[in-house]
């Protein structure tokens, strides 16, 4: 099973994901992606980390998320949105290159036998982007959101805590 929740910004998705992800499983697996680039990151990543218990097996991958054995599990991918700027900035914000590696990467891992609750921001929702970069990593986000979502069993959207269901029925 594959599970997508988007929203906005402080939105809930974290949290309903963990939820989520404790009702499935007792020990699930904590999948983060995120690189540490300034002090106020580094303070959010530790409040995430402290919301977690001794039940979760957490691990780190900045872009290779296949290369991890999920088989059987349940795992939690928090986030698409900084997995995505990873690969991103690696191949110098090209947008088309990108958007072909963050597709070819999560095909691989999906070809595991696990369950996967994947967590994504909506970033193309606000104001326009302040300078070319920020326009282009739009684009690039919502085009792998509309994938990811094409590939996924159930998609919710958060929005001020409460999830939404867009597709599926997991809620049901």
């Amino acid at each position: 099973m594959f599970v997508l929740i988007t929203g906005g910004q402080r939105s809930g998705k974290s949290a309903f994901a963990q939820n989520l992800a404790l009702k499935l499983s007792d020990t699930p697996v904590y999948l983060a992606t995120s690189r540490i680039w300034d002090e106020d990151h580094r303070q959010r990543i530790l409040r995430h980390q402290q919301d977690r218990d001794a039940r979760w097996t957490n691990l780190e991958e900045e872009k290779y998320l296949y290369r991890h054995d999920f088989s059987q599990k349940v795992v939690l991918l928090d986030c698409i949105t900084l997995w995505l700027t990873n690969i991103f900035f690696d191949l110098q914000s090209d947008v088309d290159q990108s958007l072909v590696m963050a597709k070819e990467i999560i095909d691989r891992l999906l070809e595991q036998d696990f369950t996967l609750i994947a967590v994504t921001n909506e970033i193309g929702m606000g104001g326009h982007g302040a300078n070319d970069v920020q326009r282009k990593f739009t684009d690039l986000q919502g085009w792998c959101n509309q994938y990811l979502a094409s590939r996924a069993d159930n998609v919710l959207l958060m929005v001020s805590g409460l999830p939404l269901e867009v597709k599926g029925n997991l809620l049901q």
